[in-house]
């Protein structure tokens, strides 16, 4: 099980890679793998405002369809789109090619509230993860 040490993370999987006031953000290496094969994404505008723990998309797989949920407050500044044609690039690649959106954070103290890497490798034991 992958759990980059310079990333944040939520319960619900989310990863979140802070680079000055924007953020990366995708599922992590244990929710690619919960899911199965994913075969869809949908994910919000550029431009849109978002709040945290608002639903930020959708991600269909083989056994399910799962929300996304935005771990920061802010506005939506880049999607990736390579994501949305290859919905399977989160299998493959969940921490690199298969990011799924940027956001300009309007409260940066909101990421004191996530995880580290330490924290979410405990969460990913106690769910069964390795």
């Amino acid at each position: 099980m992958d759990i980059p040490k310079d990333y944040k993370f939520t319960k619900t999987h989310e990863w979140v890679k802070v680079d000055g006031d924007v953020v990366t953000i995708g599922i992590s290496d244990f929710a690619q793998a919960e899911l199965g094969d994913i075969t869809y994404l949908e994910l919000p505008a550029v431009g849109q405002s978002i709040n945290k723990a608002d639903p930020l998309g959708v991600i269909e797989s083989v056994k399910a369809a799962s929300d996304v949920y935005s771990p920061v407050s802010g506005e939506i500044v880049e999607e990736n789109s390579n994501v949305i044609d290859a919905p399977e690039l989160v299998n493959s690649s969940p921490y690199d090619d298969a990011w799924l959106v940027k956001i300009r954070i309007s409260d940066p103290s909101q990421l004191e509230e996530l995880m580290d890497s330490g924290e979410y490798s405990k969460l990913v034991a106690e769910s069964g993860g390795h």
